[in-house]
């Protein structure tokens, strides 16, 4: 075992210790983190900076820590709706401030780097849950003109940095596939190209190495669930411009592991405060210069939509007297409150499903799909997923709002 693998194993096996424990779920706003990042400052190895406002006027602030000559820039929820990253600085600073027995690392980390988190981005976006700024501007697709606020004091503060390294930490949605494979793409990751040939400099060499070095140690955690992100240059896109700009990049993405116990993706931002962590640790100590290239093509590429919430094989639909076997493919909305969601199911597909793949599946054997009054249903593409499966007059399971109920 690596040296940065046996860390990884100790921030895996001691996270409770570093969990901010304020932060439950997904959906905190701005002023939840406010404390936390003055909190945070009150430790002597942060100092807090105010960098300017959001649209409608919420502070933006960075946390910085550390000594070194390398200079590391991560920032998160520049997308609103996308938290779980800002969730795992949090427990970042935590682990920074009191490492425990990790603490000869941190201070390695700490000599060798200067840190600069900002935590997020976009709290316009985080008060009401949407991906865009209160100008309805994606600020990931506003690298050139920079008409927002937000684009604006990020490009500031990478330029008067001069950062080495860039994290850019999203959420992706949870239908994704590792490669062709049957597993959802847990994390995805991405050296971003910085033209439309995607040529590899010694820069962007270097992230893809990084990354090589993520995968390794998230493998022995989640095998098979890393996903290599969509290798297409976005000429207005922040992270491909960073990387332009001379920054060596790494885009990391957030997806599902497992919707039905982790609705809140907590074992998710386990794993990003897991990759961060390493990685710091490998750019403080230049061992991701020990991976071949070949390591992070060998991700493989992440497939769109290959994934469903659910879906339930060999049913029997009857209509105009006739029965035809379909699959049903269920998706989970998430529909947000004032602190928390509801989930409302959709059914995205129907037909032959052979080749999708589901977090659950559900066999009916040929079982008839009736509603609660035994009487024959027509499915619609968009309806929420109510009803039951019937074999020899007895019925089987039941779907309640896309959960599947076994008698």
């Amino acid at each position: 075992m690596t040296e940065i693998e046996q860390f990884a194993k100790e921030l895996n096996e001691k996270y409770d210790l570093y969990k901010e424990t304020s932060l439950k779920n997904r959906r905190f706003k701005h002023q939840n983190i406010l404390p936390l990042i003055e909190k945070a400052s009150k430790n002597k190895i942060f100092k807090i900076q105010v960098l300017g406002h959001s649209t409608e006027g919420k502070i933006i602030q960075a946390l910085s820590a550390g000594k070194g000559k390398i200079k590391v820039l991560l920032w998160s929820q520049m997308h609103g709706d996308e938290p779980t990253a800002t969730q795992a600085l949090f427990d970042i600073f935590n682990f920074l401030n009191n490492p425990q027995r990790l603490r000869i690392e941190v201070e390695n980390i700490l000599n060798n780097l200067e840190l600069y988190f900002i935590p997020m981005l976009n709290p316009d976006g985080a008060e009401v849950f949407k991906r865009r700024n209160g100008l309805n501007i994606d600020l990931n697709r506003d690298a050139l003109r920079m008409i927002a606020p937000e684009t604006k004091i990020l490009k500031k503060y990478r330029d008067d940095l001069q950062p080495d390294f860039a994290f850019n930490l999203h959420d992706q949605n949870p239908y994704y596939t590792s490669g062709a494979s049957n597993k959802p793409a847990t994390l995805s990751f991405l050296a971003p190209a910085f033209n439309l040939e995607k040529d590899v400099d010694e820069k962007r060499k270097n992230s893809m190495q990084l990354i090589g070095v993520i995968n390794r140690v998230l493998q022995k955690l989640i095998p098979g669930q890393i996903g290599r992100y969509f290798d297409a240059y976005g000429p207005t896109s922040m992270g491909d411009n960073m990387q332009k700009w001379g920054t060596r990049t790494i885009l990391i993405e957030s997806g599902e592991y497992d919707p039905f116990n982790d609705k809140e993706r907590q074992y998710v931002r386990k794993l990003n405060f897991i990759a961060i962590l390493s990685a710091l640790k490998a750019i403080s100590e230049h061992s991701y210069m020990n991976i071949k290239e070949d390591e992070y093509w060998s991700i493989p590429e992440i497939k769109d939509a290959k994934m469903f919430h659910v879906i339930i094989r060999n049913a029997l639909l009857f209509l105009s007297g006739k029965y035809f076997k379909i699959d049903i493919g269920i998706h989970f909305n998430e529909i947000p409150t004032d602190d928390t969601f509801l989930t409302q199911s959709e059914i995205y597909d129907i037909g032959d499903l052979s080749f999708y793949h589901a977090y659950k599946e559900f066999d009916a054997n040929d079982a008839v799909i009736k509603d609660l009054s035994n009487n024959y249903i027509k499915l619609n593409i968009g309806d929420s997923a109510n009803f039951v499966l019937e074999k020899n007059g007895k019925i089987i399971a039941s779907v309640e709002n896309g959960t599947i109920c076994v008698d």
